[in-house]
């Protein structure tokens, strides 16, 4: 009896994004059945999987480490009562398939006797009846070659019950997105990291916001919640998803936001918990770190702007800037501050007016230069980034939260500066490249915002024609961020090529 696995616990077990296994699919090289992915079929695919080598949860621990910045997280195992569950849960599976195999190997040794006896009865010679001597010599021989068998086990299947163990795997409806629940997370936080934009409110068990109906698989409770369920709530299914954590796989029927205009206006008051030059080459450039309540987090959307202000009644010290970290980041906000003259402030930051821990209002969020999620359950067209100077702050959110929800088979960022330290985070982009088959960076240098966009098409262009299956331009989705000259160049130039005006997206700052 084969296993099979959903695409995106085959896709972490042998260590891609779900989108290379989409793309082997459509093109023939991996049978699917119902969406599902045969173990038999997937080593056949990945012959020379290594579940050590493979550095599948070593390129996720590098990626929050080197490319997003946030503190990394020892793997942990689930609690004590988690962990126990799951574990007796195993163990009926492997009950039930020590049964089962028990059954089939009687089966066959009846089948054996049987034909041993009808040899005797009927006393045939090999040239009487050569098919019953071909049946029972056959018979004989697989079942020594298994009972003997010394065949090493199967890497992938050993793998996916050593994961069934650590992780939960979790399907939400109706938009079929899947994550997986690790540690201690709660189901709201795990789908949260995994960029999902689940509906919620405190995050803490008082509002109910985040309730959801739990369709199949078993949840329990770890965290105190305040909010209480009807009793009709509890006969159908629901629970709350800040308070409770996956123990097997799960399906959930739960509200996502599909768009900008499902995102609320938000007030908060968050703290500033560092302000620092966001690298050494880029004094003109700080990085602002806010952390909001934990009962209060801000939901927004990957690429949408922000307002900030002074608390305190000093809303003359206010400016709207883009959101450079991805809503999958939890309670941390990150934005990127260029010194400017005429923005009251950013002057303030510069002037060291403000300090860690001090108050900061924040509302929001604007705007609609966000991520188009695919039309269904494909990975999307591959995304191709185009940004100048201070534009690489959305595209750092978009990128993120793309890398988190694995939107797209390939994503390149082409980001283009017009002053000396106008790739005020290189590294990071570099650090991305690295840890990730399916980004690409490629830095560009020019003398105006206006030959930036010229400059960033042109590379784009290249780029397709020398790449024999990117299938041209028309076969990318492109997001354009940065001054108004850069986006309007790029914009002209990439329709003049033939790029369809509905799969450009672009924002000005």
């Amino acid at each position: 009896m084969g296993q099979f696995l959903t695409l995106s616990r085959a896709a972490r077990l042998v260590g891609v994004v779900r989108g290379v296994l989409q793309k082997r699919i459509r093109e023939g090289e991996l049978p699917s059945h119902d969406g599902m992915i045969s173990i038999a079929d997937l080593v056949r695919a990945y012959p020379d999987f290594d579940p050590v080598d493979s550095g599948a949860f070593e390129r996720v621990a590098r990626i929050k480490e080197q490319a997003f910045g946030r503190r990394v997280l020892e793997r942990m195992l689930p609690s004590s009562e988690v962990l126990a569950q799951r574990l007796f849960a195993q163990g009926q599976e492997l009950a039930d398939l020590r049964r089962h195999l028990r059954r089939y190997h009687g089966l066959v040794m009846g089948l054996q006797a049987h034909l041993r006896a009808l040899h005797e009865s009927t006393s045939l010679s090999p040239d009487d009846d050569p098919l019953l001597l071909q049946i029972m010599h056959y018979v004989d021989q697989e079942l020594a070659e298994v009972l003997g068998s010394n065949d090493p086990p199967d890497n992938i299947a050993v793998l996916n019950d050593v994961l069934k163990i650590m992780s939960a795997h979790v399907t939400v409806r109706p938009s079929g997105r899947e994550f997986f629940v690790e540690g201690h997370d709660t189901l709201l936080k795990a789908g949260m990291s995994a960029g999902l934009m689940l509906n919620y409110g405190c995050g803490n068990g008082n509002c109910g916001l985040c309730k959801a109906r739990v369709v199949s698989g078993e949840v329990r409770q770890v965290q105190h919640c305040d909010y209480v369920l009807s009793e009709a709530e509890k006969q159908q299914g629901y629970t709350l998803l800040c308070a409770h954590t996956a123990v097997s796989d799960v399906v959930l029927e739960a509200l996502e936001a599909s768009g900008p205009a499902d995102i609320p206006e938000q007030r908060i008051v968050a703290k500033v918990k560092s302000i620092a030059p966001i690298s050494a080459q880029a004094a003109d450039t700080l990085l602002l770190h806010l952390q909001t309540p934990r009962s209060n987090r801000l939901r927004f959307l990957a690429g949408q702007n922000v307002t900030l202000g002074l608390a305190g009644g000093q809303e003359d010290f206010s400016a709207t800037y883009p959101v450079a970290s991805c809503p999958c980041d939890d309670r941390n906000l990150l934005f990127h501050i260029h010194r400017d003259t005429q923005d009251s402030f950013a002057e303030r930051l510069f002037a060291r007016a403000v300090s860690s821990g001090e108050a900061v209002s924040l509302w929001g969020p604007w705007g609609d230069f966000v991520l188009r999620p695919p039309l269904n359950d494909d990975a999307g067209r591959p995304l191709l980034f185009l940004a100048c100077d201070g534009g690489f702050a959305p595209m750092k959110s978009l990128i993120e939260h793309a890398m988190s929800i694995e939107a797209a088979e390939s994503i390149v960022l082409y980001w283009a500066a017009t002053l000396p330290a106008g790739h005020y985070q290189s590294n990071q982009c570099r650090a991305w490249a690295e840890a990730l088959d399916e980004f690409s960076y490629v830095p560009l240098l020019a003398e105006d915002a206006a030959a930036a966009g010229r400059k960033a098409v042109d590379a784009v262009c290249a780029d397709c024609a020398a790449t024999v299956d990117t299938g041209g331009l028309a076969a990318h989705d492109v997001y354009i961020a940065g001054p108004e000259a850069f986006v309007v160049a790029a914009t002209a130039q990439l329709t003049a090529a033939g790029m369809p005006r509905a799969q450009l997206y672009s924002t000005v700052l």
